[in-house]
């Protein structure tokens, strides 16, 4: 339920000056907003599951520097694994490869992984595919290279596509 501590975006930073904040992910949104509100919050812990991240090199070294001087707790390689509270977040469980799982008290918890769409067998099919996404023919009906399996949303490419939620029920009407 909302307003209980599981925030999936960050809507007004405000809301979380002086508190206890841990933010899991290892992308642009987990970065930057771990960056921002090292400023606003008592306290920022940045969890994800590697030691490398996804995002702006410029924004990783600025992550390092935070830490280097104890503005925001890095946990790297590590997975939260449990969200604990009555009725709200009072605190997290993480695990990091090969140690015992710790708690972390926390005010508000945000999940910044982001979507990257994975084919799994289907990259076996036969399937044109182009930069991880399976081209389809969009002057008709969103057809593959192969007669009847069709491919819409996130998962297709094709000249001009957008990568948006929109698109994706408009490919599905046509």
């Amino acid at each position: 339920k909302e307003d209980r501590g599981v925030d999936y975006f960050v809507k007004d930073p405000e809301k979380y000056r002086g508190k206890n904040i841990v933010i899991a992910g290892g992308g642009d949104s987990a970065l930057d907003w771990s960056i921002f509100l090292a400023n606003v919050a008592e306290s920022v812990t940045l969890v994800h599951r590697r030691n490398e991240f996804r995002g702006a090199l410029d924004s990783v070294e600025k992550v390092q520097e935070l830490k280097n001087s104890g503005k925001i707790k890095l946990i790297t390689p590590a997975e939260v694994t449990a969200i604990k509270g009555d009725g709200k977040v009072e605190a997290i469980t993480v695990v990091r490869d090969g140690e015992e799982p710790i708690d972390i008290e926390t005010d508000y918890f945000i999940p910044l992984f982001g979507l990257t769409p994975k084919l799994g067998e289907i990259a076996n099919w036969g399937l044109n595919i182009e930069k991880n996404a399976i081209v389809v023919n969009n002057a008709l009906d969103y057809q593959t290279n192969i007669d009847g399996i069709y491919a819409i949303g996130d998962i297709n490419t094709y000249p001009g596509k957008l990568k948006l939620i929109l698109c994706g029920f408009h490919e599905a009407t046509l």
